[in-house]
């Protein structure tokens, strides 16, 4: 399961941790966030401790959203030691999410 990121745990769940982090920003009424939100789960069970898996709900964690200029969703970015690797907007199929990942 991903873990709920928030502005008060954004910094040590993304920025502060040594492995590869992925970041869902996503909304609930967003149709292609609720289509890739099975993947994103899928992910973060599988990877295990080799990296976190997280979503930010856009609504409410604008100030995030805004700080990573996230204009559309579903937006995935890939941060490797608290700086942003790769990026994904839109959605998109596991394999290539998790192709990404391995390569950080």
């Amino acid at each position: 399961m991903s873990l709920k990121i928030t502005e008060e745990n954004f910094d040590s769940e993304v920025l502060s941790t040594t492995v590869p982090v992925l970041v869902d920003f996503w909304a609930p009424w967003c149709g292609p966030c609720k289509m890739i939100a099975p993947i994103i789960d899928q992910i973060a069970t599988e990877m295990g401790a080799a990296a976190k898996v997280g979503k930010v709900d856009v609504d409410e964690c604008s100030a995030i959203a805004s700080r990573y200029n996230v204009r559309s969703i579903p937006t995935l970015l890939f941060f490797k030691n608290g700086e942003i690797v790769d990026t994904i907007v839109g959605a998109t199929s596991k394999d290539a999410i998790m192709a990404r990942l391995r390569q950080i």
